[in-house]
């Protein structure tokens, strides 16, 4: 497998990068829910419906004081590679042994203070929106080898009053291992919370970003 290789030059000059291209790219990030800073390991689990989604953890992780890796499979990641500078790591979906490996290298990180392991348990790319999520059993079972806290998180990008778009989360309230219904019912729960959201009302902003063609000219106007 492929280890995540945080720290260093390259780790700065990674996320660094990530940074101005998350900022340039939206408006910014909101967040509804408490994101927990406690100094145990958490195991986030979240939607899978963009290919930000991933620079949408790290940048969640930084805002709320975490130590955040994320699971990715080994292909891309191995094309990728410097992604690991920023805590990727792999897994070949498919192969037991390879499955056992990440689980329990998984498991280790979740031990280490601050610690933030995030997975898509859904295991690949879905539109997002409300229906019946079909889920993997590595999150249940992470879950139940680390004792780690989980912690429910729903993805949405959204056009709403601005040029821009917005990245709105919605996080749920954190919970101990259970069975992989559990996490399903979670994750649909905060689909169908954050699919409701017509506006930024209720969210808080926790990563800022461009700012549009009107949001610039209110502000040359003295109104922004």
């Amino acid at each position: 497998m492929i280890r995540a290789a945080k720290g260093g030059l390259p780790g700065w000059v990674v996320d660094t990068y990530v940074d101005w291209k998350f900022r340039s790219s939206f408006r910014g990030l909101w967040v509804r829910g408490a994101l927990e800073g406690s100094e145990a390991g958490r195991l986030v689990y979240a939607n899978h419906s963009n290919w930000w989604d991933g620079f949408v953890l790290h940048q969640l992780g930084r805002a709320a004081g975490w130590d955040t890796y994320c699971v990715m499979e080994e292909k891309n990641l191995a094309r990728y590679r410097f992604l690991s500078r920023i805590g990727a790591f792999s897994i070949r979906r498919g192969e037991t042994a390879s499955s056992l490996e990440t689980l329990r290298y998984a498991s280790s990180l979740l031990a280490r203070p601050r610690a933030a392991v995030c997975i898509f348990p859904e295991g690949e790319l879905r539109p997002f929106g409300v229906r019946s999520l079909k889920l993997e059993r590595g999150v249940e079972l992470l879950a139940r080898v680390s004792g780690a806290r989980c912690v429910p998180l729903c993805i949405r990008y959204a056009f709403l009053e601005h040029e821009r778009p917005d990245v709105l989360v919605e996080v749920g309230e954190s919970h101990a291992a259970a069975p992989l219904e559990r996490y399903r019912t979670e994750l649909e729960a905060a689909a169908r919370r954050l699919e409701a959201a017509t506006s930024l009302e209720g969210f808080t902003q926790v990563v800022s970003g461009a700012r549009g063609v009107a949001e610039r000219w209110d502000a040359v106007r003295g109104h922004g």
